[in-house]
């Protein structure tokens, strides 16, 4: 498989597409049926139709589901059942993402009856809480609605079941009764402001905020999931990151801890967080790795630092590629490490990639989907390279692919002057792997001088200490 990704797998933006453009695609599709009155391209349906059990009348009924994107969101799944049978139907949303590292939670203050067509997605395990009326509504389906919908079906639920609570408890009807009342002026626009929240654990639920918002009208918030929400979600035992600013000078770092530091964002100059985790590679070293994440701007960094004094020679690691389960090898490429396979052409400078502790394949893929950004889907698409040079290109990328899908052998040549680069063997720590060698070499003056190495001196600086400290006396007398 040599062909370029760009030809080989559907992306994610062609399955979720926002509801105006997949209508859009219909529109063109519709008026473009040929002369039969059949339409020429099958894949311009957005709704997918699919036969299933109606769970009223346990006949078949017809369940639709469309993938789209919400502005400013993320991918979701909307899907609705019918039966033509007993006319039962019902309609949900489900998120097309994974669960967020966070929980969010929102709140919206609604001071006029346009407040009422905010888009809501409410996610199955999101609360909404009417805040004025006191009513929490608990976690259930998912729902793609608007606020006016979340209200009236939060009416409509409760005045479901008024005639039974009239008779089996007569002392909670009239105060549900006047819930129900205080409800319906809201609807009608008599009770404004009054402010509505939605606090998912997931992270996948959204109100959608106004460039008109002022100060006090929209709100999020971010928040840690409790142990008894992560399970909740199914999720296992989650690492609670600790707030290194509460930490001692003299405490020591505990390996597999994470610890969080506040920083600033390059990219918005917010107030962010640094998460730092130290992690002992086995038969290697203890390295430090660290991740930036901007709520804001959405900004992203991951890195691998090394510690551990600076050896006497540099290190250069051969690995000769044959096969996946070499593509599948840990590698640590530090920041001072050069990559180079011949094979395919590639030369990758220190500094260029940063610190990285992934595989083989991912860091292959990583070099690959980088240098396809700058070269092919920056500015105008790649449109104005020549024709020669286009080729040129497209060969790289295709034997970069062939090299990840492990049908094309090759070599990766790590040059790291600080020794602080590895790659895993698949033999004992005491054998040789035969598929790969490792040499110790003298650094050269260039590297040298890129390091700094030449202008620290860590032995026999008293002496020239004093020494300036005498002279500095001595002018200032």
């Amino acid at each position: 498989m040599s062909a370029p990704v760009e030809q080989s797998v559907a992306s994610a933006p062609e399955f979720f597409e926002s509801i105006g453009a997949k209508a859009s695609q219909l529109n063109g599709a519709t008026n473009g049926v040929d002369g039969a009155g059949q339409e020429g391209d099958d894949e311009a349906k957005v709704v997918e139709e699919i036969e299933s059990l109606c769970m009223n009348c346990h006949e078949n009924g017809t369940t639709r589901m469309m993938l789209t994107m919400i502005p400013y969101f993320r991918e979701v799944i909307v899907m609705s059942f019918s039966c033509d049978k007993c006319h039962f139907s019902n309609s949900e949303i489900q998120s097309a993402g994974v669960i967020q590292p966070k929980g969010t939670r929102y709140e919206l203050r609604l001071t006029d009856m346009a407040d009422f067509a905010r888009q809501v997605v409410k996610s199955d395990s999101a609360i909404v809480k009417f805040i004025e009326l006191d009513v929490e509504v608990p976690a259930g389906r998912g729902q793609l609605t608007n606020m006016e919908g979340i209200l009236s079906n939060m009416i409509d639920d409760l005045e479901l079941g008024q005639e039974a609570r009239k008779e089996q408890m007569p002392e909670v009807y009239p105060k549900v009764a006047e819930i129900i009342e205080k409800g319906r002026a809201m609807l009608a626009g008599d009770a404004f402001p009054f402010r509505v929240s939605v606090d998912d654990p997931s992270g996948n639920s959204w109100i959608a905020p106004d460039m008109k918002d002022g100060v006090g009208k929209w709100a999020k918030r971010d928040y840690l999931r409790t142990p008894d929400q992560n399970e909740a979600l199914g999720l296992g035992h989650v690492e609670s990151a600790v707030d290194a600013t509460q930490t001692t000078a003299d405490e020591d770092i505990i390996p597999d801890q994470v610890y969080a530091f506040p920083a600033t964002c390059p990219g918005c100059m917010r107030p962010c967080t640094t998460n730092m985790k130290m992690v002992d590679i086995p038969h290697f070293k203890a390295v430090v790795l660290m991740s930036t994440v901007c709520e804001d701007c959405g900004y992203r960094s991951n890195d691998v630092k090394t510690g551990g004094e600076i050896p006497e020679l540099g290190k250069k690691i051969t690995l000769k590629v044959e096969s996946n389960i070499d593509l599948a090898r840990d590698i640590l490429k530090s920041e001072s490490c050069a990559l180079e396979c011949p094979e395919l052409s590639l030369q990758v400078n220190p500094g260029t990639l940063g610190g990285r502790f992934t595989t083989v394949e991912g860091l292959l893929t990583q070099v690959r989907n980088d240098l396809h950004g700058q070269i092919f889907e920056a500015g105008d698409g790649g449109d104005s390279l020549a024709s020669e040079e286009r080729t040129k290109w497209t060969d790289f990328f295709g034997g970069l692919d062939a090299a990840i899908s492990g049908d094309k052998k090759f070599t990766i040549v790590l040059t790291d002057p600080l020794a602080s680069s590895y790659v895993q063997k698949l033999v004992d720590p005491d054998q040789e792997d035969p598929q790969m060698t490792s040499e110790d070499y003298q650094r050269t003056d260039e590297e040298e001088e890129d390091l700094g190495l030449k202008d620290m001196k860590t032995e026999g600086y008293e002496q020239e200490h004093q020494d300036s400290l005498m002279n500095g006396t001595a002018e200032a007398s």
